[in-house]
C-alpha cells in the first residue's frame, strides 16, 4: 500500500502545487489539506483507533515533507539569485 500512497501524495501534490502557485499572496493554502482530511476520515471510521490509520498519517507527513522541502529549495534559489545580482551591481558601478 506504500507505493498507493506514494503514488497519490505525488498527483495529489502536483495538483495542488498549480493552486498553490497560483493563489494570492494573503490567501492561506495548504497543498497536503486532503491527505489531513482523509487522515482524519480514517480516525472516526475506526473510533480513534491510531493503529488503523497509519497508512494516511505517513502519506499526509510525506507530502508535508515534500512541499516544506519545495518552499525551501525555492527560497535558497531565490536567495542565491538575490546574492548573485547584488555581487554584479557593485561591478558594473565600477565599471
Amino acid at each position: 500500500m506504500a507505493s498507493t500512497t506514494k503514488e497519490e501524495e505525488t498527483s495529489s501534490w502536483s495538483k495542488a502545487e498549480k493552486k498553490f502557485e497560483n493563489k494570492s499572496a494573503s490567501e492561506y493554502y495548504d497543498p497536503c489539506q486532503a491527505f489531513a482530511d482523509r487522515s482524519i476520515r480514517c480516525m472516526r471510521r475506526n473510533a480513534g483507533d491510531r493503529e488503523m490509520c497509519g497508512d494516511y498519517f505517513q502519506a499526509y507527513r510525506d507530502c508535508k515533507k515534500e512541499w516544506l522541502n519545495s518552499r525551501k529549495l525555492t527560497r535558497v534559489k531565490a536567495f542565491s539569485e538575490q546574492q548573485a545580482q547584488q555581487a554584479q551591481q557593485p561591478q558594473q558601478q565600477q565599471a
